[in-house]
């Protein structure tokens, strides 16, 4: 048998309609962000995996809607999906293949139910999204859009009880990866019309929307490259406390995370003024060894618990 397969049992999704739901979820979801792809099925515990797939994919479903196709249909398009989802949530049944696993997930993780309600209320903040003037504007998207959406998934690795440290601990990280990701993304935003560094950034380097879209070699672009990447650096370092709230099992895939961005950024600061022509891509190699460093600290923890180890033993991260 797969480990899919195993993992859909673990998860106790019997059904084959709905095997295969979860199944083409898998597939798409694969295709995204390998790297994060892979560290999820190797250091999840199998019965989690499943629905990391199916909240994974309902984000990633909602968020091409929201900025995919003819910019003047776009509303409309995601106005019809949220209804469609909140008749799912509201009756508890569904025909579409994105949002079947979703239900079945909620059922088996009803305290995400909470995260899918906010995020279908603060999605839009995606639909309008042309950039930002000032520093303020960015930390605003990252509460109305970024984080919501992050939820979605991270709240399947929350801690028992309140949550207030967890979802700022959270908070921190994703407002690194989503700046990390606007820098390297630079040259796609542009041309497709988004400039994701606040203009106020600009002025204070004498940088102008042209020279970015222009890719100009300046001594001003480079350094707004290598102080944007500063400020992602600093703030991924800040989140590394999420590593200790996260409980054992979810703390190898969460030091994975921050590994895969802190790779992506020392590739964009190699790259430097270039990223305004196409982004940079982490060391396969790095990423390989973060993937089999924390491969075999997920094996430990795991035969730790099988084999009725101390909680306190099982749990050091």
């Amino acid at each position: 048998m797969s480990a899919w397969n195993q993992a859909l049992d673990a998860a106790g999704i019997r059904d084959p309609g709905l095997r295969d739901d979860y199944t083409r979820q898998r597939e798409l979801v694969a295709r995204f962000k390998r790297s994060a792809y892979l560290a999820a099925r190797l250091l999840l515990p199998r019965p989690l995996f499943p629905h990391v797939v199916a909240m994974t994919a309902f984000m990633h479903h909602s968020d091409n809607l929201l900025d995919s196709g003819p910019k003047e249909g776009r509303a409309a398009a995601y106005d019809a999906w949220e209804r469609r989802v909140r008749d799912a949530l509201a009756t508890g049944a569904a025909d579409h293949p994105v949002i079947r696993p979703v239900l079945n997930t909620l059922a088996a993780h009803p305290e995400l139910r909470g995260h899918v309600e906010e995020y279908l209320v603060t999605a839009r903040a995606d639909l309008d999204f042309a950039g930002f003037d000032t520093e303020a504007d960015h930390q605003a998207y990252i509460d109305a859009y970024s984080l919501p959406a992050f939820m979605l998934v991270a709240g399947l690795l929350a801690p028992q009880g309140d949550s207030t440290e967890f979802r700022a601990a959270c908070r921190t990280f994703i407002d690194a990866s989503q700046r990390l990701d606007f820098v390297n993304d630079l040259a796609e935003d542009l041309a497709d019309g988004r400039l994701t560094v606040p203009r106020e950034t600009l002025e204070r380097h004498g940088v102008t929307r042209e020279d970015l879209e222009q890719a100009r070699d300046l001594p001003g672009t480079r350094e707004l490259i290598a102080a944007v990447l500063g400020q992602a650096r600093a703030t991924l370092a800040a989140s590394r406390p999420l590593v200790t709230i996260v409980p054992a099992p979810g703390r190898p895939l969460v030091r994975a995370l921050i590994s895969f961005d802190e790779l992506t950024s020392a590739a964009a600061a190699r790259k430097g003024v270039e990223l305004l022509k196409a982004p940079a891509r982490p060391s396969a190699t790095g990423a390989a060894r973060v993937l089999l460093r924390e491969y075999a600290q997920a094996r430990r923890l795991r035969r730790g618990r099988t084999s009725g180890a101390p909680q306190g033993a099982a749990s050091r991260g």
